[in-house]
């Protein structure tokens, strides 16, 4: 890793989970890490509820949009977190690798969505942790 790690989180959609987890990753490392999301069939647009959540804790993520997972993205990232693509997500040797087994935010409201949304900041935490040197 260099001094800057990268982090791609990956879903099926790029529309919930990973662009919650992108934005508490922003959110919490600033420009120490470079954030990247994607997702093997990305939706049109990022689900409102996980917009709706992540606004309620004060992180912003309406000018977000979906994107397809391009294999330079994934090659280039020092860090690839996996949210229910199974099979439909690459795998490249010498990247690290976590899947996070989360439920999906896909067509539930928002009191569905706090939980999801409070689940992957702990995960993102300890991502965090284990990405900064320790003094």
């Amino acid at each position: 890793m260099t001094d800057k790690p990268s982090v791609l989180f990956v879903c099926v959609h790029n529309a919930g989970r990973s662009q919650m987890a992108a934005g508490w990753l922003r959110h919490l490392a600033g420009d120490t890490v470079e954030v990247r999301s994607a997702g093997s069939a990305p939706a049109d647009a990022v689900n409102p509820a996980a917009v709706q959540a992540m606004r309620e804790v004060g992180i912003d993520i309406t000018d977000q949009t979906p994107r397809l997972l391009e294999y330079a993205t994934a090659l280039s990232s020092d860090v690839i977190v996996t949210m229910g693509c199974g099979d439909t997500c690459p795998v490249f040797p010498g990247r690290r690798y976590e899947d996070w087994t989360l439920d999906d935010p896909a067509g539930q409201g928002v009191a569905a969505v706090r939980p999801i949304r409070d689940e992957i900041r702990e995960r993102v935490e300890r991502l965090l942790a284990d990405l900064r040197p320790t003094r």
